[in-house]
């Protein structure tokens, strides 16, 4: 374990409490990453083993997993755009909306160069589960488009979102699937696609429409603590766990894996409990101070240069010295399946909590069990940014105003709740966090379908 009598070393800006959005395509086109991304059909297929492990703690009846195994809805769109050249380029984009009993569908809209049907499939999943494990009253879906959005300039980046949108037409909506930001997009980019929409229904209509997507800037309608909301929630998860470990979190070392908005401010709401950043992987690099990183000089340093590589304030290393670095906290936030069994053997940690969803492979998690390292799975610990996503909604829905105050108290309750109900579950059932977290939602979700049944 990580040295804790190096105390704190403070590196944050203690005045600020949210990082700059980057805008689209406003750095240079950032380099591919030096390890490839994971196939979406083997996240699906892992996902898939992960659902029928979670089934059988629950003990959830055939009719219900027979439902809970497909999408309702798989789109897929080719759409034309103009590109800055004046030559039209085909793009291809997805939604894919697993469920909707609890609620509306509701999930991110990923661009990335490696989207796929079936990694937009097993986020939509993972999405529904998240809803019903934090009892936000939506069901799950996700969109991408399959384009490295560092290519693209401004311009292209708002035509080929508001196409999207054109394209995606009725089959959105802010009472039946309502987009957010995801990796690659940000809230300029739900500013365009909300405005998109809107200008395509009646007009007496426009202003009830800013619910059709969140994520919003604060002058379009978006939330105080929206930008955050992901990270902030981690933090919260990491509090209720030291809690319960009896572990001080000041001066207690952390790494991250992605320094896009979910590890920015995990770091820099972390740094102000007297955490230390040590170490950060991305997909331009990875950097390495014992001494501690700044994550607000570090922010500034990926909002200007794309990522992380390079950056001063630290030494460049290879990424498996990052894996191989000692901290107290893990935390991947970038993409999914990252951490292999291989990884899970030799980590040394104390803890780590799944910014990103599904980095871990199968069978990661009883590795770790097995080591005394504690795993806070995806679907409990970044799920703050749909809760606050929920909470932008319903102020869109009342034309309301909250304060970050009070923002941030509904998710703290939230969290907590969700945070002590799959630890019990866990230790009444004796299995991991991950089957407890999934098997809550499943039986919140089936006894919906107890009570309702299924028309005709």
């Amino acid at each position: 374990m990580a040295d804790k009598s190096s105390k704190k070393t403070t590196t944050a800006d203690e005045t600020s409490t949210a990082a700059p959005t980057p805008t689209p395509a406003a750095t240079p086109a950032a380099p591919r990453p030096d390890h490839e991304a994971p196939s979406g059909a083997d996240f699906y297929q892992i996902h898939s083993t992960q659902l029928e492990q979670a089934f059988k703690v629950a003990n959830t009846p055939e009719r219900v997993r027979t439902i809970l195994r497909q999408p309702k809805n798989e789109l897929i769109t080719n759409f034309p755009v103009r590109m800055d050249d004046g030559s039209y380029r085909l793009f291809k984009g997805y939604r894919i909306q697993h469920n909707n009993i609890l609620g509306p569908f509701k999930g991110g809209l990923r661009y990335h160069w490696n989207v796929s049907l079936d990694e937009v499939k097993a986020l939509a999943a993972i999405m529904t589960y998240k809803c019903a494990l934090l009892e936000v009253p939506f069901g799950g879906g996700k969109g991408g488009i399959k384009v490295d959005a560092h290519t693209l300039s401004r311009d292209e980046m708002e035509r080929v979102t508001r196409r999207f949108t054109h394209a995606l037409g009725n089959n959105i909506g802010p009472d039946y699937d309502i987009p957010a930001p995801d990796m690659g997009t940000n809230s300029q980019v739900m500013n365009w696609m909300m405005d998109t929409y809107i200008n395509t229904v009646n007009t007496s209509q426009k202003n009830a429409n800013l619910a059709i997507v969140t994520g919003k800037t604060l002058s379009a309608g978006g939330t105080l603590g929206r930008t955050k909301a992901t990270g902030q929630g981690i933090v919260y998860c990491i509090q209720e766990w030291a809690a319960e470990r009896g572990f001080d979190l000041d001066g207690a070392t952390i790494a991250i894996q992605g320094f896009g908005n979910v590890g920015s401010h995990s770091a820099h709401i972390l740094s102000k409990h007297g955490c230390v950043l040590t170490a950060v992987n991305d997909h331009t690099g990875t950097i390495i101070n014992p001494q501690g990183i700044n994550p607000r000089k570090l922010m500034e340093w990926v909002e200007k240069h794309g990522g992380v590589k390079g950056y001063p304030g630290a030494e460049s290393v290879s990424r498996d010295a990052f894996w191989a670095a000692e901290a107290d906290i893990f935390i991947p936030a970038a993409l999914e399946l990252q951490i292999t069994p291989e990884i899970a053997r030799t980590i040394k940690t104390r803890v780590i909590v799944e910014g990103a969803n599904g980095p871990s492979h199968l069978g990661v998690d009883e590795i770790l069990e097995g080591r005394g390292i504690d795993m806070l799975p995806d679907l409990l610990a970044n799920a703050g940014g749909v809760v606050v996503s929920y909470f932008e909604w319903i102020q869109n829905k009342r034309f309301e105003s909250w304060d970050l105050e009070e923002v941030d108290a509904k998710l703290l309750a939230r969290m907590k709740k969700a945070y002590q109900g799959v630890r019990k579950f866990a230790a009444e059932h004796g299995c991991t966090r991950r089957q407890a977290a999934l098997a809550l939602a499943i039986n919140r979700i089936a006894r919906v379908y107890d009570d309702r049944g299924i028309f005709p």
